[in-house]
């Protein structure tokens, strides 16, 4: 029995992803006659249509995108099986990608990073920067090998390590009435003047949950979508807002007109800090070097 090649699931993928063959061809390094030749083989093997060629744009057939899906875990097994050979023959080297959401990447990759670089010169770091669903998302397919992530979340059937926990700090403008006091409780935020990220970022979730607030607390007439638009809210007088430890060393914290006053140390106000992986991602050596530079520099963001 024939069974389709690698090369033809990458074909397919490529276009799906794309939606055009040209940029897929170029995607895949190969000329565009020679990708629908390999395509057309594939559909011919499998007895049926997977995609649907107009002149202006490519179209998936249902059978198409579930043929697809298993393709994407099919060329994901095949990374991770090339991986692990490398990885024996030299753990700590190679490539990896590594997914990071937007409340972690701008404060802890600067600190994180030269580290891995010293101890690491031979490990090669591919970073993207996106929301939590869509990076479990690419871990699952094998788009990016490692998430880091933050705590409570649903991490699915992957594998998780939490490596800390980090307490959320309140950010008040300066004249504000709570600035008064040295720490604060999360039953003493006015929920009126709350300002959170909008649906779809964890820390909105977790400062709701860690702070107990009601889920009323986000003030509808304004949803930020990132903490950089928090802050800039709160300095303007526009409201008060929950930021992570680590920012707030940030030189877009310590720049910004604003009073940060921190949670009672007994309070739950506070999230996790983990990594995600595929079980089938067997590279253990470096995620245990990983693990350890990510939990150094969370210690060194709670020091200082």
């Amino acid at each position: 029995m024939r069974l389709p090649t690698l090369r033809q699931l990458q074909y397919l993928t490529a276009v799906i992803e794309e939606k055009h063959f040209g940029r897929a061809a170029e995607k895949c390094h190969v000329t565009q006659s020679t990708l629908s030749a390999g395509i057309q083989d594939l559909e011919d093997l499998l007895e049926v249509g997977l995609l649907e060629r107009t002149n202006r744009k490519v179209l998936t057939t249902p059978i198409g995108e579930e043929v697809a899906e298993r393709a994407r875990q099919i060329l994901s097994l095949s990374d991770d099986l090339v991986d692990l050979a490398q990885a024996e023959k030299n753990p700590l080297s190679g490539r990896i990608r590594i997914g990071v959401i937007p409340t972690i990447s701008p404060f802890l990759l600067p600190r994180v990073l030269p580290r891995i670089r010293k101890q690491l010169p031979q490990l090669e770091l591919l970073l993207i920067e996106d929301q939590s669903e869509r990076l479990l998302t690419q871990v699952e397919n094998g788009s990016i090998d490692v998430a880091i992530l933050a705590f409570p979340f649903n991490t699915r059937n992957l594998n998780y390590r939490v490596i800390a926990e980090e307490p959320f700090w309140v950010a008040l403008p300066k004249q504000h009435p709570l600035s008064r006091y040295e720490t604060l409780q999360p039953h003493q935020l006015p929920i009126n003047e709350l300002l959170l990220l909008a649906e779809g970022h964890c820390m909105r979730e977790h400062a709701i949950s860690a702070c107990q607030l009601p889920a009323s607390a986000q003030r509808r007439s304004f949803q930020a979508t990132s903490l950089y638009t928090l802050i800039e809210m709160v300095a303007s007088g526009l409201g008060i807002t929950l930021i992570p430890q680590m920012a707030i060393n940030s030189d877009m914290v310590r720049h910004a007109d604003i009073c940060l006053r921190p949670l009672k140390q007994d309070s739950l106000a506070k999230r996790e800090i983990g990594l995600v992986w595929r079980p089938s991602f067997r590279r253990t050596s470096t995620l245990e070097q990983l693990s350890l530079s990510f939990t150094a520099a969370m210690a060194y963001s709670a020091r200082i």
